[in-house]
């Protein structure tokens, strides 16, 4: 009950609240169809007083445009791979959104291909140029591209399990939404933990412990549950080849950046759900809801109780979540040792 009581923070994020110290925020992929929406929320956000937008297509439009905002703060634009290190220096949070977007029968190994050398060059500049920064990625597949940073910060001694995040709060925003809908209340009064991964099946929404109680029967549940699962999916057929969901993960990533930036200022009793290195599964990387502090996660919540259908769940997803961190870590070796091509892994569902 705490934790769902906890879970509230989610969705509010209409306005973000002030905290008392001033911050750097830096986007990478900020000029893309999830970083120009994500960039836009977050100059609602009163605490970050420098804004560092990068891309590898010229931001100088970019970051005119979001420094005319009334808000205090700055915003800096940054283009090309040789200002990366300038602008993620310093930084508090790096938000990660960059990449190819999933596409219509696009699987998602060949994602990763295209997507997890933006890892490797992350990683290594925030090793670079700002060791202490919280890394959040956005960028997908989340279940391998976090295994993939965290070799790579690894190899450069620079790893810090609590301040590597892969958000996966779309999850819950969908969860409340389809379950808010179902309900006819505001998504708002939902309280859902989702635990897992970040595709397909690893999804894992507990809607045993939703609160309000969600009352149907099994069936109910695991047409809920699967259409969690492939929210993402529906989203990439609808726009039939021109992109995959933005604008929701914006909201979603501006959500997750807005508790963490509260965290780092001090705030108590901050939880949020993330895909994270974990022990509370022998699944190295976990999605589980976090309790947020000033040096990133300051306490791992533990699992609550689950019905029969989400213990199944979860013994099935395991093995894969396991899968996919030796292929993001394999990934990032074989990057890290030089060879030039980029292997392509196999294991998301």
């Amino acid at each position: 009950m705490l934790l769902l009581k906890s879970l509230k923070s989610q969705a509010k994020l209409a306005t973000c609240r002030v905290v008392v110290r001033t911050l750097k925020v830096a986007v990478v992929g900020a000029g893309g169809g999830i970083g120009q929406p994500l960039s836009l929320l977050l100059r609602r956000c009163p605490g970050i007083d420098e804004l560092a937008l990068h891309d590898l297509s010229e931001m100088k439009g970019i970051a005119a445009d979001l420094s005319h905002i009334s808000q205090t703060g700055k915003v800096i634009g940054f283009t090309g791979e040789q200002e990366l290190e300038s602008a993620v220096s310093g930084a508090d949070v790096v938000v990660v959104a960059a990449g190819m977007p999933r596409l219509p029968g696009m699987q998602r190994d060949h994602l990763m291909a295209a997507n997890g050398n933006i890892a490797v060059k992350v990683a290594t500049a925030i090793s670079n140029a700002s060791p202490r920064a919280h890394l959040a990625f956005i960028t997908n597949p989340v279940n391998m591209i976090v295994p993939t940073a965290a070799e790579v910060l690894k190899a450069h001694g620079t790893f810090d399990s609590r301040r590597l995040f892969g958000i996966t709060t779309l999850d819950v925003v969908r969860s409340k939404k389809f379950i808010g809908d179902s309900m006819n209340i505001s998504p708002n009064e939902v309280n859902i933990p989702v635990i897992g991964g970040h595709a397909g099946i690893t999804i894992l929404p507990l809607i045993s412990q939703c609160q309000p109680k969600y009352r149907c029967d099994s069936q109910e549940i695991q047409k809920l549950t699967h259409r969690i699962q492939e929210a993402g999916t529906e989203v990439v057929n609808a726009k039939a080849g021109k992109g995959s969901a933005t604008l929701s993960m914006a909201y979603a990533g501006a959500t997750f950046v807005d508790s963490l930036l509260r965290g780092i200022a001090g705030q108590e009793g901050l939880i949020e759900c993330a895909f994270v290195a974990s022990k509370l599964t022998d699944a190295p990387f976990f999605a589980s809801p976090l309790e947020l502090g000033k040096d990133g996660i300051k306490r791992y919540i533990p699992l609550p109780q689950m019905s029969d259908y989400e213990k199944e769940a979860l013994e099935k997803l395991l093995p894969i979540l396991r899968q996919n961190a030796d292929e993001g870590v394999n990934f990032a070796k074989t990057i890290l040792s030089g060879q030039s091509h980029s292997p392509i892994p196999a294991a998301l569902p």
